[in-house]
């Protein structure tokens, strides 16, 4: 038996199993192979026990009954006699964004290609601050197809792409586990959409299937770099040509953990990542908080066209969670400048997740999705750059009402992690940062990552994905337009108190188009714009 065997049964993984043979056996030497009595009723109730762990682990729906056989039965008995009036949030609804348990079963039953629908009505507090809707029209639209699509590439670009509205966000190997990434981009080749790749670099699971790849560079340039840790043009132009991928992003920070930089635990450095990654193994693998190719605005924008050029002209932008909006109207001030314009821009909300991250930056770093999507889209109308620039969105998105809100709010397309491991069958364990993920979603233990049957959750990835596309077609036509881009920030109602409605462009009041160029600046940005310099992500003195 293997170290991974004996590290399952000491961690009770296999222990119920293992014991059930154990003593069964033991029965039938006692009793010389003639049990009598209760010794007999015993030995069948553990024959009983120890079949079922048998099929437990040869069964390829449940990724948790792979890894916990018989003892994963007790999670689906506590989850059918729960209480049902127990709280339906994770989190306290009046802090915003909440990730439903609802919201959570419907991915699941979309995953499974099972019926979503659901009797008596709303269980939200409709009179709750918080609450929003979309505004339906006595009109409804005919959507003629739920396969949205958007071009992404400005006028350098050379190979643009027809991306989805909606992709997998970043998640690397290393994080996830091998059989989660054969799924995942198994799922997003079947169902013509995109897989980021997480900074963690191009893995061989990310190309077994040819799904559309978007490859992300982060400052530890993973998969692109040179032996003291920095960026090898050689090595990118390598990977970058790759007819698979199809676009580039820089990644400057991460929603939830903006200026800390990135960890993976050296428990989760195999010698396999550390070669893909071209680290050390047996050491955490980190990526800097802050890149060592550029410094400024300028040079940001000059390494994007750096990398446009040795990518052969495919789209190339770079993401990042909001913090100080005079940094991210520099680089609008350098765009002016210097005439170089990134093809995109993702805003990923503080509210997006991780593996592992210090309390406080998860908490209390960055700004959230909304506010900073708000803030890049009506930046780029005021500098009469959005025309030119497409702006993607990540943090807690998994329903069609989700990507409704964020297209009216300024998003071309969408990126969720969270809905796509809920696919793959994740139960929000809270291990990914242990390596001891019970559905082999994320881990590196091949004892675990095998309870993932990647053609199984393949099928999920892309039922899921196609359910949730033909929600928004709904969505969209329930509104009276024919595509999500003709949606308004006015549709979308939020209360903000018991008694108070506003709607979503009062909130966030857009600026007309080059209206910063001619000094009219809403006075929430003045400080920030007067503060903004091309030349340094400073604040001018």
């Amino acid at each position: 038996m293997n170290r991974s065997f004996w590290g399952a049964f000491l961690s009770l993984r296999l222990a119920p199993l293992v014991s059930c043979i154990f003593i069964a056996l033991t029965i039938l030497l006692l009793s010389q192979g003639h049990p009598g009595g209760s010794g007999q009723i015993a030995l069948l109730v553990l024959v009983a026990l120890t079949l079922l762990g048998c099929y437990d682990l040869l069964q390829t729906e449940h990724s948790v009954l792979r890894n916990y056989p018989i003892l994963g039965h007790l999670r689906f008995l506590l989850e059918d006699i729960r209480p049902e009036i127990r709280q339906y949030f994770v989190e306290d609804e009046t802090q915003g964004y909440p990730f439903s348990r609802n919201k959570r079963a419907v991915v699941y039953q979309r995953a499974k290609n099972n019926l979503d629908k659901r009797p008596f009505g709303t269980q939200l507090n409709v009179y709750g601050e918080g609450f929003e809707w979309l505004s339906h029209s006595i009109a409804p639209a005919t959507v003629g197809s739920h396969d949205f699509r958007v071009r992404v590439g400005g006028p350098n670009c050379r190979q643009p792409y027809e991306a989805s509205l909606f992709n997998i966000s970043a998640m690397s190997f290393g994080a996830l586990s091998a059989n989660a990434l054969l799924a995942l981009n198994a799922g997003a080749k079947f169902g013509g959409f995109a897989h980021n790749t997480g900074e963690g670099g191009i893995s061989p699971y990310h190309l077994v299937h040819d799904g559309d790849l978007i490859w992300e560079i982060g400052s530890g340039y993973f998969g692109c770099r040179t032996s003291d840790g920095r960026f090898d043009p050689d090595s990118f132009a390598g990977h970058a040509c790759d007819e698979q991928v199809k676009m580039i992003e820089i990644k400057l920070s991460q929603g939830a953990k903006p200026g800390h930089g990135g960890l993976l635990p050296a428990a989760k450095v195999s010698l396999e990542i550390a070669g893909i990654r071209g680290v050390r193994m047996g050491e955490d693998c980190i990526s800097p908080a802050a890149h060592s190719a550029f410094s400024t605005p300028i040079e940001l924008l000059q390494f994007i066209q750096r990398l446009r050029d040795l990518s052969e002209g495919k789209p190339v932008g770079f993401k990042l969670c909001i913090g100080r909006p005079s940094e991210f109207l520099a680089i609008c001030k350098a765009m002016l400048e210097t005439g170089i314009l990134p093809d995109f821009v993702t805003v990923d909300g503080k509210e997006g997740g991780t593996g592992s991250a210090p309390l406080e930056f998860m908490d209390h770093i960055g700004m959230p999705m909304r506010e900073g999507l708000a803030l890049v889209h009506h930046a780029l109308i005021g500098t009469g750059l959005r025309e030119h620039i497409r702006v993607a969105v990540s943090g807690k998105i998994a329903t069609g009402f989700d990507i409704a809100r964020a297209s009216a709010l300024g998003a071309d397309w969408c990126y969720s992690a969270r809905g796509f491991m809920f696919a793959l069958g994740c139960i929000q364990s809270l291990k990914c940062h242990t390596d001891r993920c019970p559905t082999g979603v994320a881990t590196q233990d091949p004892a675990r990552g095998r309870a993932l049957v990647p053609s199984l959750k393949a099928e999920r990835v892309f039922n899921y994905h196609r359910a949730t596309m033909i929600a928004l077609s709904e969505l969209t036509a329930a509104a009276g337009v024919e595509h999500p881009r003709d949606l308004q920030a006015r549709d979308f109602y939020w209360r903000v108190a018991e008694h108070q409605i506003v709607t979503l462009d009062q909130l966030y009041p857009r600026p007309a188009p080059g209206a910063f160029l001619d000094g009219d600046i809403d006075k929430r940005l003045a400080q920030a714009w007067r503060e903004a310099r091309a030349d340094s992500f400073r604040v001018a003195g």
